[in-house]
C-alpha cells in the first residue's frame, strides 16, 4: 500500500505544473478585496471610470474575490469603510490633478494597516488605465503571485471597418485607451517589431503586391521591407527582433521563409507543394506551423534548418492558427461541420512532453492565439453573436475574460 501511495504521489507531482491540466480555485477560498476612492479634485464620470478599470484589473490578476460597490474614504483614514470593515484587503487610492496629467497615490490595507503603500505619475489623464493595470501587477506581486508583466504591455491590432478598408490601432489589453497609428486602405497582420514596442511591423494590401512595412513609432517613418506575390505576412518575430518568420507564395504555394533583419536576406524553411502558413518561433531552433499535409489543416513542428517535420496535433480535422510558449502549443480547432449555420471553433492548448488536450473556450470564433512573453497568459480574438472582442485566458486560474470591441470587426492582433 506505500509503495501504491508513494507512485501516485509522483505520479501526481509530476503533471503539478502542466498547464494542460485545469487549474480551478475555488471563489469562496479566495481573500476578498474592496476599492475606496479618496479623490476629491475630479467629476464623478472620470472617478467612477478610473474605479471599474481598477476592479476590472483586480478581477483579471485572478486572486482575489472582489467587492464591485463603488465607495469613498478619507485617504489619511487608518480605518477603512463601514461596508468593508469585513474585507481582508481594502485598496485606498487618492487621485490629484498636477498640470495636465495626473498623481495617484495608492494604499494597501490588511487588517487596518498599510501593508504596500505607491505613488504613480504620468502626463495626460486620458491613460489613466495604464495606471491601474501597474497597480494591479504591484498587487499582485505583493501578494507573491506570478508576475502578470504583460498587463503593462499594449495590444496592437487591425480592424476591418469597411470592405477592404482597415485601422491598425494601439490599445491597452482592455482597450479602454485605443490610438489609430495607421488609417486608410487595407493594411492587416500588425506585428511588434521589438519587446520595448517603439516599432512594428504590417502588411499592406494596397500595392500591386502584398508589401510587410516597418513602422518606427517614435519618428512615424513608414519603410518598406519585402513584397511577394500572393500572399505576405509577418507571422512571428523572433525574442531578439532579428528574425521574423513570413508566410510567402513566391512559387504558387504559400511558403514559411525565416528573414534576416540585418543582412535583409531571408531562406525557405518549407518545402510542400501545399499551403503551409503562419510559423511561430518554438525557441531558438524550432517553428510551429499549419499544413495541409494531411488533406487538412494541422499544427506540425519543425527544426530549422532541416526538412523534418512532425505533426504536433492528432484531434480535430480543422486545426488552424497556432501559437508557441516552450513545451506548450495553443491552436484553433473546428468543433463542429454544418453546412447550414455558423460553425464553433475554439483554442485548445497542449504539451509537447504529455499527452493531455485542454480546450480553452467554448462559444463563438475563437482565434489568433498569442501567448504573453512569460506564458502566463493567452490573448485572442472572439467573434460571437455580431460581437468582436479581445479575450484573455489565465491558464492557471483557469477564467476568461472578454473586452468587446465597439466598432469594426478585428482581424488580427499582438501583445
Amino acid at each position: 500500500m506505500k509503495i501504491l501511495i508513494s507512485l501516485l504521489m509522483v505520479f501526481s507531482l509530476s503533471f503539478a505544473s502542466d498547464a494542460t491540466i485545469e487549474v480551478i480555485k475555488k471563489v469562496e477560498s479566495l481573500p476578498s478585496i474592496a476599492v475606496e476612492d479618496s479623490s476629491r479634485t475630479y467629476g464623478d464620470t472620470f472617478k467612477l471610470q478610473f474605479f471599474k478599470s481598477l476592479i476590472a484589473d483586480l478581477n483579471v490578476i485572478s486572486i482575489f474575490n472582489v467587492d464591485r460597490h463603488y465607495r469613498t474614504d478619507d485617504f489619511d483614514d487608518s480605518t477603512v469603510a463601514v461596508e468593508n470593515k469585513d474585507m481582508n484587503y481594502v485598496v485606498k487610492y487618492k487621485m490629484t490633478q498636477e498640470d495636465a496629467g495626473l498623481k495617484i497615490s495608492m494604499k494597501l490595507l490588511k487588517d487596518s494597516e498599510v501593508v504596500l503603500s505607491k505613488s504613480y505619475k504620468i502626463g495626460k489623464k486620458n491613460i489613466y488605465m495604464f495606471v491601474t493595470h501597474t497597480m494591479a501587477y504591484d498587487i499582485n506581486q505583493y501578494m507573491g503571485e506570478p508576475p502578470v508583466e504583460w498587463m503593462k504591455r499594449k495590444v496592437i491590432f487591425s480592424r476591418i471597418v469597411s470592405p477592404k478598408r482597415s485601422e491598425i490601432v494601439i490599445s491597452d489589453y482592455t482597450l479602454s485607451y485605443q490610438h489609430v497609428i495607421i488609417r486608410g486602405g487595407f493594411n492587416i497582420f500588425p506585428k511588434w517589431a521589438t519587446n520595448n514596442q517603439d516599432s512594428f511591423y504590417y502588411t499592406s494590401l494596397d500595392g500591386k503586391k502584398p508589401t510587410l512595412k516597418f513602422v518606427n513609432i517614435r519618428t512615424s517613418k513608414i519603410k518598406n521591407i519585402i513584397s511577394s506575390d500572393g500572399m505576405m505576412v509577418c507571422s512571428d518575430v523572433s525574442s531578439d527582433g532579428n528574425r521574423l518568420l513570413l508566410t510567402m507564395a513566391r512559387d504558387g504555394q504559400p511558403d514559411i521563409y525565416i528573414y534576416n533583419v540585418k543582412t535583409k536576406r531571408y531562406s525557405k524553411e518549407t518545402f510542400y507543394k501545399g499551403i503551409d502558413v503562419g510559423g511561430h518561433f518554438q525557441g531558438k531552433d524550432k517553428i510551429v506551423f499549419i499544413s495541409n499535409r494531411l488533406g487538412y489543416p494541422n499544427v506540425f513542428s519543425k527544426k530549422i534548418g532541416t526538412r523534418e517535420v512532425e505533426q504536433m496535433v492528432y484531434y480535430g480535422k480543422s486545426n488552424s492558427a497556432c501559437s508557441a510558449h516552450g513545451q506548450y502549443i495553443v491552436y484553433k480547432a473546428r468543433e463542429s461541420s454544418n453546412m447550414f449555420s455558423k460553425n464553433s471553433f475554439n483554442l485548445h492548448l497542449i504539451s509537447t512532453q504529455t499527452d493531455f488536450i485542454r480546450r480553452l473556450t467554448a462559444t463563438g470564433v475563437n482565434e489568433f492565439p498569442e501567448f504573453s512573453k512569460d506564458g502566463d497568459a493567452i490573448l485572442f480574438i472572439k467573434n460571437y453573436k455580431e460581437q468582436s472582442s479581445i479575450g484573455i485566458i489565465r491558464l492557471n486560474y483557469n477564467k476568461n475574460y472578454l473586452f468587446p470591441l465597439k466598432y469594426g470587426r478585428l482581424q488580427s492582433l499582438d501583445w
